[in-house]
C-alpha cells in the first residue's frame, strides 16, 4: 500500500520535522535515516518541488522543513511519489483480478476495512506527527 520511497520520504520529514533548529546536511539525513545518499537525494528534490522541504547549497547548507509543510497530511507526501491512483486503487489481498464486491475473496470485506483505515490514517496525520521517527 506504501511504498518504499514513500517511507523513506516519511523517516526525511520526521528527521526534519525534529530538528527544526536549522539546516540539516545530507549526509547527516543519509545517516539518521539510513537512505542511501544518491536515493535521498532525489526524494529530497521531489519534496522540495512539493513545497515541503527548502534547500541552500553551497558550504554551510543543507535542507529544512519549511514551516507550512508541518500541518500538511502526510497523504500529500504519498501523492507526491505514488500518485493519486495509489489511494483508489482496489487490490485484493490474494492478488485476485476477479476479486470484487460481486466476485469478492475470503478476505474482501477485511480488508476493504484495512484500506479505508490506512486512507483515514494518511489524512489525519500531519508531517508534525511524524517528528522524531528516525
Amino acid at each position: 500500500m506504501i511504498s518504499q520511497t514513500v517511507r523513506y520520504a516519511f523517516r526525511i520529514l520526521g528527521r526534519l520535522a525534529g530538528s527544526r533548529d536549522g539546516l540539516v546536511r545530507g549526509e547527516e539525513l543519509a545517516d539518521a535515516t539510513g537512505i542511501p545518499a544518491n536515493y535521498l537525494s532525489k526524494i529530497l528534490n521531489q519534496l522540495r518541488k512539493a513545497g515541503f522541504v527548502e534547500s541552500q547549497k553551497g558550504w554551510g547548507g543543507g535542507f529544512r522543513l519549511r514551516e507550512e509543510a508541518l500541518q500538511r497530511p502526510i497523504r500529500d507526501v504519498l501523492v507526491v511519489f505514488d500518485g493519486t491512483e495509489s489511494l483508489e486503487r482496489r487490490d485484493c489481498a490474494f492478488g485476485l483480478p476477479q476479486c470484487d464486491a460481486d466476485n469478492p475473496c475470503p478476505l474482501h470485506e477485511d480488508w476493504e476495512g484495512v484500506r479505508t483505515a490506512v486512507r483515514s490514517m494518511l489524512d489525519r496525520t500531519t508531517v508534525q506527527d511524524l517528528a522524531g521517527t528516525t
